[in-house]
């Protein structure tokens, strides 16, 4: 079970976007959406795909380390979200796990959905808040900086995936005097 003592891990809501703590109520929603790109999971660090997703979701609610949301557009599961590791002292936590499904991508979603979780960070008092993105999804890394975030380096050899791939992640933050910059 998570424990979430700043108060990250609520309903958080902004028009038609909704973040909803991730239940068990959400796995098959969010399996038929995970199983509509199955190619991007070579990508990811673990896989959501049509074989590893009851595995991999059930592992997911029962990280303490990680506070995942599913993501609801007008009431559509659109995808998923989490904070991981967040430290309480030093008022960091990252946000990533984010999967969002074919028809929600190209900035409608993702943009206003890390928007939304950094206002909250920051009103829940985090300092810095980052994304740890592999560095083969240029698309990702794009939108991080899109969205604000300040391209900070790689770190090579960061993990090794669910393939086996060893990944070097590009690492983008938004701390607190970015919050004038970006409006939050």
């Amino acid at each position: 079970m998570s424990t979430d003592p700043l108060g990250l891990w609520v309903v958080i809501e902004a028009g038609d976007l909704c973040l909803e703590p991730l239940e068990e109520r959400h796995r098959e929603p969010l399996r038929e959406a995970c199983g509509e790109d199955q190619a991007i999971w070579e990508m990811y660090g673990i896989s959501y795909d049509t074989d590893h997703f009851d595995e991999s979701f059930s592992r997911l609610l029962a990280n303490p380390d990680r506070l995942p949301f599913a993501i609801l557009v007008g009431g559509d599961m659109a995808g998923m979200t989490a904070w991981i590791g967040t430290n309480v002292g030093w008022r960091t936590s990252e946000i990533g796990n984010t999967y969002l499904r074919p028809r929600f991508r190209g900035g409608q979603v993702n943009g206003p959905l890390k928007r939304l979780m950094q206002a909250h960070g920051f009103a829940c008092g985090l300092k810095r808040m980052f994304f740890s993105v592999d560095t083969r999804n240029t698309r990702s890394m794009a939108a991080c900086e899109k969205n604000g975030a300040t391209f900070e380096g790689v770190l090579r050899n960061h993990m090794i995936t669910w393939t086996g791939f060893e990944r070097d992640s590009a690492i983008f933050s938004v701390v607190e005097r970015d919050r004038e910059r970006l409006g939050l």
